[in-house]
């Protein structure tokens, strides 16, 4: 019984390598968005910052088929913006994984940014202050000050991004379909193969390997932001200005 359940055939492996890469790629794009966003909702205040804050966390209330659809109607070929991408620069997002990373990177976001942003809040503001008065500028304050005390958040949100990408099923089939080889990510090969007869022992392959690939995201994430706290507190929180 534990062989059948551990041997997994090409297809299910395409679709563990494609999820991994969606989630890599996902995860490598929302980065930096996503701690300048997290950033400026944590420490400044301007016209319009409750909007951008309902904009940002839309997806996580909407349902998934929502996004995707919308992605659909502004990348697809013959979409608002999608139809200019591929009239000139050639580039196709629907339907291809490369549209799945869209996907999930729109779907993880919220995450990532509400992880971050509350790590930030919760450097003392009087560092920051301390360290532009001794000169330092805010681009410096922040890479100096700012992001190293919030490293624990940032892991997190990375972690929790990945592990949403993961799991993204809505706005990917939607947005790209269910393509195998192309778009056909772990979420997506188990609702196939529970919609084939004999598809329950490779859906349970599935299953069981989604759940270890999410447990262990989360046990890295904790083990990241431990070190990272541990470190933090090593050295006192202080860098050099």
């Amino acid at each position: 019984m534990l062989a059948s359940l551990l041997d997994f055939t090409p297809a299910e492996m395409a679709a563990l390598l494609l999820s991994l890469k969606v989630a890599f790629w996902c995860t490598v794009a929302i980065c930096v968005p996503g701690v300048a966003v997290a950033w400026l909702l944590a420490r400044k205040s301007f016209v319009g910052k409750s909007l951008l804050n309902s904009l940002v966390h839309l997806p996580l209330v909407l349902p998934p088929v929502v996004p995707g659809f919308l992605l659909l109607i502004l990348l697809g070929n013959q979409g608002l913006i999608g139809k200019w991408l591929h009239q000139a620069f050639g580039i196709t997002l629907a339907f291809t994984w490369v549209g799945a990373v869209v996907a999930s990177a729109v779907m993880a976001f919220p995450l990532m940014v509400r992880a971050v942003r509350l790590a930030i809040s919760q450097v003392d503001s009087g560092l920051e202050a301390a360290a532009q008065s001794l000169g330092a500028n805010p681009l410096r304050v922040f890479f100096t000050v700012t992001l190293p005390l919030a490293v624990p958040g940032i892991l997190t949100g990375l972690m929790l991004a990945f592990s949403r990408s993961l799991g993204e099923f809505g706005a990917t089939i939607t947005f790209v379909g269910n393509i195998a080889g192309e778009t056909r990510t772990l979420p997506l090969a188990i609702f196939t193969y529970t919609q084939i007869p004999g598809g329950d022992a490779p859906a349970m392959r599935l299953v069981i390997l989604s759940l270890l690939l999410a447990f262990g995201a989360l046990m890295l994430s904790e083990t990241l932001e431990r070190r990272a706290a541990r470190l933090l507190a090593g050295n006192g929180g202080h860098d050099r200005y």
